[in-house]
C-alpha cells in the first residue's frame, strides 16, 4: 500500500514538473514574442528616425516579419537537437536563447543615440529570438505530447497555447498597467523597455526549471541506431505529412496573429482607439481564449481531432468578415470581436500540437514538424500584421486582406480532409 502510495505521489510530482516546466518556457517565449507587437508605437518613435512616424511603425512591423525568417533555421536546429541529443535539451536552449532576444531590446540605444545602429540591433535580437521560437513550439510540444496520455493527449496538448497566451495577457496586462501608471513621456524614455527586462529574468528562471525536467520515455526508448538516422531523407519520405503541418498551419497562424496578438496594436494605430482601452480589450480575448481551449481539447479526445479542427477553420472564416465590420472606433467591439473570433480560433489551436506530433514517428517528430511549421509561420503569420497594416492604411483597401485571411482558412479547412484520426495513438510507434 505504501509503494502504491509513493508511486502515485512521484507521478504527480511528475505531472507537475512537467506542466510547469513545459508551461512556463512556453509563456516567456510567447511573452516575449508578443510584447513586441504590443510596444510597436514605441519602439517605432524610439529606435527608428521621428521625422516619419507612419514609416517608422511599417519599418517596426517590417522587422516583427523578418524576426519569422528565422524560425525555419531555429525549427531544423532545435529539432535536429530534440531528435538527437533530447527533448529537454532543445526546450532549455530555446528558452535561453529567446530571452537573450529580450535582453538586447531592452537596452537597446535609442536612434537619437546612434542613429541606424538602434535599428540594426533590434533587427538582430529579433533574429535571435526566431531561431528561439523557430525552435521552442515543436521541441516543448512534441515533450508535451510524448509525456501526455495517449486517451488525454489532445487536454494536454492545450497547455501550449493555455500558457502561451498566459504570456501573451500578461504583456498585455503589462502594457496597460504602465500605460495608467506612466506618462507618455516616461513610457517614450524608458518605461516601454520594462517589459523587455522582465522577459529576460522570466527567462533565466524557465531555463532553470526546464534543466529539471525529465526526458520522455519515448525518446528514451529510442535505438541509438534511431537516433542517428540521417534526417533528412526521413523528412522527404515523410513530405506529405510535411505538406499536412503548412496546410493546417497556413489558416490559424494568420488568423490567429490578426486577432490574438496584433489586434489592439492595431486597433490604436489604424482605428484611433485609445491605447490603454484596446490593452483592456485585448486582455478580455485573450481570456475567453484561454477558457475556450480545454473545452476543444476535451473534445478532441471524445470526438476526434478531425471534426474540431473542421470547427476551428470553417468558424473561424464565417465569423472574420462579421467581427471585423463590427470594429470600428470603440473598445468594446475590439472585446467582442476578439472574443467571438478566439473562441473558434482555440479549437485548431488547442489539439493541433497534438495532431502535428501525432502525424511523424519519435525519430524526426521533432523536426518534421518543426521545419515546416516555421517555414508556414513565417511567410505567412509574420508577414499578416504587415500586410493588415499597409492594405488597411497605405492602400487603404482593408477588405482585400481579410479575403485573404478567409481563403487561407479555407485552404486549412480542405486539409483536414487529408488527415487520418490519430486520437488515442500511440506515440512509441
Amino acid at each position: 500500500m505504501t509503494t502504491t502510495i509513493n508511486h502515485q505521489r512521484a507521478d504527480r510530482a511528475s505531472t507537475r514538473r512537467t506542466v510547469v516546466g513545459t508551461g512556463i518556457g512556453n509563456a516567456v517565449e510567447w511573452y516575449d514574442w508578443a510584447i513586441y507587437a504590443t510596444f510597436t508605437p514605441f519602439i517605432a518613435s524610439q529606435l527608428f528616425s521621428k521625422s516619419d512616424p507612419a514609416s517608422a511603425v511599417l519599418s517596426t512591423l517590417a522587422i516583427f516579419a523578418v524576426g519569422f525568417v528565422a524560425r525555419p533555421f531555429g525549427g531544423f536546429l532545435f529539432g535536429w537537437i530534440g531528435d538527437r541529443v533530447g527533448r529537454k535539451a532543445s526546450m532549455t536552449l530555446a528558452v535561453g536563447l529567446a530571452s537573450l532576444g529580450s535582453l538586447m531590446i531592452g537596452i537597446a540605444p535609442t536612434f537619437a543615440a546612434v542613429g541606424a545602429w538602434a535599428s540594426l540591433m533590434l533587427l538582430v535580437a529579433r533574429l535571435v529570438q526566431g531561431m528561439a521560437h523557430g525552435g521552442e513550439l515543436p521541441s516543448s510540444q512534441t515533450y508535451l505530447s510524448e509525456m501526455a496520455p495517449k486517451e488525454h493527449r489532445g487536454f494536454w496538448a492545450t497547455l501550449i497555447y493555455t500558457s502561451g497566451t498566459v504570456g501573451i495577457l500578461f504583456g498585455t496586462l503589462l502594457g496597460a498597467v504602465l500605460n495608467m501608471a506612466l506618462s507618455t513621456e516616461v513610457m517614450n524614455a524608458w518605461g516601454w523597455r520594462i517589459p523587455f527586462l522582465i522577459g529576460a529574468v522570466m527567462g533565466l528562471y524557465a531555463l532553470i526549471m526546464r534543466a529539471r525536467l525529465h526526458e520522455t520515455d519515448v525518446f528514451e526508448g529510442e535505438t541509438v541506431t534511431e537516433k542517428r538516422a540521417p534526417i533528412w531523407p526521413q523528412i522527404v519520405r515523410h513530405r506529405k505529412q510535411a505538406l499536412q503541418v503548412i496546410g493546417l498551419t497556413v489558416g490559424l497562424t494568420v488568423i490567429y496573429y490578426i486577432w490574438g496578438v496584433v489586434a489592439p496594436s492595431y486597433a490604436t494605430t489604424a482605428l484611433k482607439i485609445d491605447r490603454g482601452e484596446a490593452l483592456w480589450a485585448g486582455v478580455i480575448g485573450n481570456i475567453v481564449f484561454i477558457a475556450a481551449l480545454p473545452f476543444w481539447g476535451k473534445l478532441s479526445d471524445r470526438i476526434g481531432r478531425k471534426k474540431v479542427l473542421w470547427s476551428g477553420a470553417i468558424g473561424s472564416a464565417v465569423m472574420h468578415f462579421p467581427m471585423t465590420w463590427l470594429l470600428k472606433d470603440s473598445a468594446w467591439q475590439l472585446a467582442v470581436g476578439m472574443s467571438v473570433m478566439l473562441i473558434f480560433i482555440a479549437a485548431s489551436a488547442a489539439i493541433v500540437p497534438a495532431v502535428y506530433a501525432e502525424l511523424f514517428p519519435t525519430s524526426i517528430r521533432t523536426v518534421g514538424v518543426g521545419v515546416p511549421y516555421s517555414i508556414c509561420v513565417a511567410l505567412f503569420g509574420g508577414t499578416a500584421p504587415y500586410l493588415q497594416q499597409w492594405l488597411g492604411t497605405s492602400l487603404r483597401m482593408p477588405d482585400l486582406f481579410n479575403v485573404y485571411a478567409v481563403v487561407l482558412l479555407a485552404v486549412s479547412a480542405a486539409f483536414v480532409f487529408t488527415l487520418p484520426e490519430t486520437k488515442g495513438k500511440d506515440l512509441a510507434h
